[in-house]
């Protein structure tokens, strides 16, 4: 990667104000036609930066030029792997090609880079779904109802704050605005959320949702939007695929989108849920303007995947003689 690149890159993540410096104008936000900050238009977050930084790098919380370009390089090998006697996974043609940056991660609190510790509680009931997964798939068993595959594995959700995180393809947004709403449609699994910003209470918390009750306000110049009211049924969390991250009923997500130039949008996010995190965590990723639009994501997982995993698993045990386990 060029130096040249390396600068675009990381005036992809600089604050609103250090861009204003280095532009020869003073960046003036755009405004709605009722004077809102303008945040429309289609958005990609994809990024080769991990979540959480590598614990080899310690304090450090930027890379050099030669360990981004070694980064990007192990990313794409890693994706593009193909194994002999494999029909491996997907190509180059569907991966699309990331935009890097010399951060070491995208959490910047903690201040180490890395997610907090886990609950005692949350500790507890990581390894009894873990427990229970090993079981039911002990021997080469497959599941015994799509109940033991993740929400992702349906194609119903990634969750808060997942549907918002990067991952290797389809990560673009497309966010409208009106007086009094923010739509925000996600590409990947076609998730839409619809943000009121009119001022109107929470939804009483008997009403949960899977990407939870949202309220939106302006703060300046910044769109800041808290979510509550989660259902308990996208948790899965995964660090090394960070677009599959559920938190739980208990997740307070506070979220902060601002335009810094003409094809950035600064967009952070706060995890609040003592029940699953010793402590909040922040993220913060680059919104890069993108061109063309949306396609529909038809998600054949979901489609001919399950129905044919499971149909596998009882032809399977028809053979052995046995059953799937309760």
């Amino acid at each position: 990667m060029t130096s040249i690149a390396i600068a675009l890159a990381m005036a992809l993540v600089a604050p609103a104000h250090a861009v204003a410096q280095q532009a020869d104008e003073p960046f003036s936000v755009p405004r709605t036609a009722w004077g809102d900050p303008d945040l429309q238009g289609i958005w990609s977050n994809n990024t080769s930066v991990p979540l959480q930084r590598p614990t080899e790098l310690g304090d450090r919380e930027t890379l050099s030029e030669e360990e981004v370009a070694a980064r990007h390089a192990q990313q794409s090998a890693i994706l593009l792997d193909r194994r002999e006697g494999s029909t491996g996974s997907y190509n180059e043609f569907w991966f699309e090609h990331r935009e890097d940056t010399n951060r070491a991660s995208l959490i910047i609190d903690p201040r180490n880079g890395r997610l907090p510790d886990l609950t005692p509680r949350e500790m507890e009931a990581e390894t009894a779904r873990r427990a229970l997964l090993m079981e039911r798939y002990q021997g080469g068993g497959g599941p015994s109802s799509h109940l033991d595959l993740s929400v992702y594995d349906r194609c119903i959700t990634r969750g808060l704050p997942g549907a918002m995180m990067p991952g290797f393809y389809n990560h673009n947004y497309h966010i409208l605005q009106t007086p009094d709403h923010v739509a925000l449609v996600v590409e990947m699994i076609h998730d839409a959320r619809i943000i009121p910003l009119d001022g109107r209470g929470q939804l009483t918390p008997t009403v949960r949702q899977w990407l939870g009750d949202s309220r939106g306000r302006w703060d300046g110049d910044t769109l800041v939007v808290e979510t509550t009211n989660f259902n308990n049924k996208a948790t899965a969390r995964s660090v090394f695929v960070p677009t599959v991250f559920g938190i739980g009923e208990n997740l307070k997500l506070v979220e902060r989108f601002t335009r810094v130039d003409a094809e950035t949008v600064d967009y952070r996010f706060t995890v609040e849920d003592a029940t699953v995190y010793t402590a909040p965590w922040t993220a913060a990723i680059p919104f890069n303007r993108a061109a063309g639009t949306l396609f529909e994501y038809a998600c054949h997982e979901g489609n001919y995947s399950v129905p044919n995993m499971l149909a596998g698993a009882r032809a399977a045990e028809a053979a052995a003689g046995s059953t799937p386990p309760r």
